[in-house]
């Protein structure tokens, strides 16, 4: 009875630190609103790009370690 409260706890704890890593990558990397308007398939990649980074470090931080 103890495996799924500890899954969920790392769920929540991994999906709050995406969306704290997330706004600093995209201001590191200019994935604006900008970029947005006048290229949306450049943002499109980019933001699977830096979804991808993130979901990695989150990993590594969380999971693997």
């Amino acid at each position: 009875e103890k495996l799924y409260p500890h899954l969920r706890e790392i769920d929540e704890t991994a999906s709050r630190r995406l969306e704290q890593i997330m706004p600093e990558l995209m201001e590191k990397n200019g994935a604006t609103e900008a970029l947005k308007a006048s290229d949306p398939m450049a943002w499109t990649g980019l933001m699977n790009s830096l979804k991808a980074q993130a979901e990695e470090l989150i990993l590594t931080e969380l999971v693997y370690s």
